[in-house]
């Protein structure tokens, strides 16, 4: 299986260790992610229709140091998902994915046809994030997850996608149900369980198969066996809701 990941820096968060994780599972997922930091939609369609190669190319997790554009790299291979998002800060106003996500949509399609085109939706800020209360006005975490859910499946609708990575439903459960420390810095998710998180959630998503077969477990930064199994369990029942 190959994706492609047109985002930023939460299409990192999410790719770092869905590789490994899909390998320890006996599976092969190739992710590659076109990185740049904090770009919205609007400019993921500005570098397509200008060819830049701004996009730090990041494969299984690992930027290779290289440069590329967006449509050498959906021509390039065979992809099996292509992944869309809109930029955090926006991602709760559906006024700032348009007129962009359709023009990205129809230039994905037109160059990588056999692809599925799948929206990622991205997670609320924490609590206690400054960019949740001062920046974006909100009171709670909950009430930007409200409105970034709707905003995403008003997305999704759009462009008729064929489906929605549930990233910021995981990361709500993971904190209702558990004491995990998600974030790194009030809005990325931190390195070790948050990613986990959203690395096993994309696999069980993708694939279908039961993530509390996967094995991986080396992380950039440590978390205990009972924490891999608490996270385990919370996503395994953010899955179950699709069916």
């Amino acid at each position: 299986m190959r994706i492609l990941c047109i985002g930023n820096s939460f299409s990192q968060d999410a790719a770092r260790y869905l590789h490994q994780i899909a390998a320890s599972d006996g599976a092969e997922i190739e992710v590659w992610n076109l990185y740049i930091g904090g770009r919205p939609l609007a400019r993921h369609w500005s570098n397509m229709e200008n060819r830049l190669a701004d996009y730090l190319l990041e494969i299984n997790g690992v930027s290779n140091g290289n440069y590329v554009d967006a449509q050498t790299m959906l021509e390039r291979n065979d992809w099996d998902f292509v992944t869309l998002q809109q930029v955090s800060q926006s991602s709760a106003d559906y006024g700032t994915y348009q007129p962009a996500l359709n023009r990205v949509n129809d230039f994905v399609r037109a160059k990588a046809p056999a692809a599925k085109r799948l929206i990622h939706q991205t997670w609320a800020y924490a609590p206690d994030s400054p960019r949740l209360t001062e920046e974006l006005g909100y009171h709670a975490r909950q009430e930007m997850f409200r409105d970034l859910e709707r905003a995403y499946q008003r997305a999704a609708d759009a462009i008729n996608a064929d489906g929605i990575i549930p990233s910021g439903a995981v990361f709500e459960a993971m904190q209702e149900r558990t004491d995990a420390r998600m974030y790194r810095d009030g809005f990325h998710a931190s390195l070790g369980i948050g990613r986990y998180v959203l690395g096993l959630l994309w696999y069980g998503y993708l694939t279908g198969r039961p993530v509390r077969n996967v094995s991986f477990e080396t992380l950039d930064e440590p978390v205990s066996a009972a924490g891999l199994e608490q996270a385990r369990q919370v996503v395994s029942q953010v899955l179950e809701r699709l069916k």
